[in-house]
């Protein structure tokens, strides 16, 4: 596949990526989080806070903005900043955003960051206002993404035969990567007779379909690749960032087919951007709010054919390897940048994809609000 050359394909990377633990009650607020775990990615990329001069961030009135953040860090006054209003759509775009800044000589350093306390202070749907749409669902019951989702994965078992053991061994996969990963909170075992045995949430999810709710924040350090190599940690080039809208549930035009996201569209895009195909695609950090959500992206980013995604399970390239938003933590997108970073530093410990050189990390795909955004990242050679 022929690459079509931007400003940041290559020339910019993820120098460092830092966690806080991940819990259901952090007890400490959103801007501690924060700071947490920006100090955490420096270190990981052998930097300080005098290194920084962007800074950059999405949240839907849950969190704290740059302009906090970097006074609190004790930033000299940044270059650079971004506080982008959106939920895990977005959260991939700010990493974009971020290397077209470098790029440009706006910045040299930004760390991007997403901090959250979505367990014990601002759940999912109490966060921030709906918005006006949501006179016009809340009577037919749907309050919260959860039964956006869940209309959806419904029209694709109709379609599609797609049936529950092949969104269970989603969550089955996923949970037994985390077993592996000493920052997940879900690190107990699970087959698919659990997954089945658990409760209904909004049919056809069960309990076991939907991703925790997750205290806790991770940062991404994003530099030039040249001084990237200078630095602590192989750099991981960013070769695509796309990001862009597609058709809305909430408002405006309906997708005439609910089980094709706006993923669909964004794929051919961001694969012209890197110069890669899916063949190419080692390992992949698929937005799993929902296993639904999994599937529909196997065959939105063109791994397998649409209608497909249930049997490719049983072939398909590793993804999620931390757990993802099932088992590891919702850290609203950013943890699986920063996993995809691990992997292809070659750094995972027991559960490193042998050899990983390419990987694709998504947003959510989508559903709700039309936007999504993703990121091919790439090993330097």
């Amino acid at each position: 596949m022929a690459k079509r050359l931007l400003a940041f394909s290559d020339r910019t990377a993820v120098a460092g990526v830092g966690y806080t633990d991940f819990s259901k009650n952090s007890g400490v607020s959103t801007l501690t989080l924060a700071c947490r775990a920006i100090l955490a990615a420096l270190d990981d990329a052998g930097l300080g806070v005098d290194d920084v001069d962007g800074i950059a961030t999405h949240r839907v009135g849950d969190s704290v903005p740059p302009s906090t953040v970097g006074p609190a860090l004790g930033m000299n006054a940044p270059t650079w900043y971004l506080d982008q209003f959106g939920g895990g759509s977005v959260s991939h775009s700010v990493v974009g955003q971020a290397a077209l800044a470098v790029a440009a000589g706006l910045a040299e350093t930004v760390v991007c960051y997403r901090a959250i306390n979505a367990r014990s202070e601002f759940r999912m749907g109490t966060a921030s206002s709906p918005g006006m749409e949501a006179q016009y669902q809340v009577p037919y019951g749907l309050a919260q993404p959860l039964q956006h989702f869940a209309m959806a994965a419904r029209m694709h078992m109709i379609r599609y035969g797609t049936t529950a053991e092949q969104l269970g061994r989603i969550a089955v996969r996923q949970r037994a990567h985390a077993v592996k990963n000493p920052r997940a909170l879900m690190r107990v075992p699970i087959t698919l007779d659990d997954y089945l045995a658990s409760r209904w949430i909004a049919e056809p999810f069960r309990l076991l379909d939907c991703c925790l709710e997750t205290d806790g924040a991770c940062a991404v350090v994003v530099t030039s690749a040249e001084r990237a190599r200078s630095l602590r940690r192989t750099p991981v080039l960013i070769s695509a960032a796309a990001w862009g809208g597609g058709d809305s549930f909430l408002s405006g035009a309906s997708p005439a087919d609910p089980t094709v996201t706006a993923a669909a569209a964004l794929a051919p895009r961001l694969y012209g951007q890197a110069g890669l195909g899916p063949p190419d695609i080692s390992v992949a950090m698929l937005y799993d709010c929902f296993t639904y959500s999994v599937l529909v992206q196997l065959e939105d980013y063109g791994f397998c054919a649409k209608g497909e995604g249930g049997d490719y399970l049983e072939e398909s390239l590793p993804f999620n390897t931390h757990g993802g938003f099932l088992s590891e933590g919702y850290v609203h997108g950013l943890n699986h940048v920063a996993e995809a970073v691990s992997q292809l530093r070659w750094e995972a410990g027991d559960r490193q994809v042998p050899g990983a050189a390419a990987a694709l990390s998504t947003s959510q795909p989508g559903y709700v609000l039309p936007a999504t955004s993703a990121l091919i990242l790439r090993r330097d050679s």
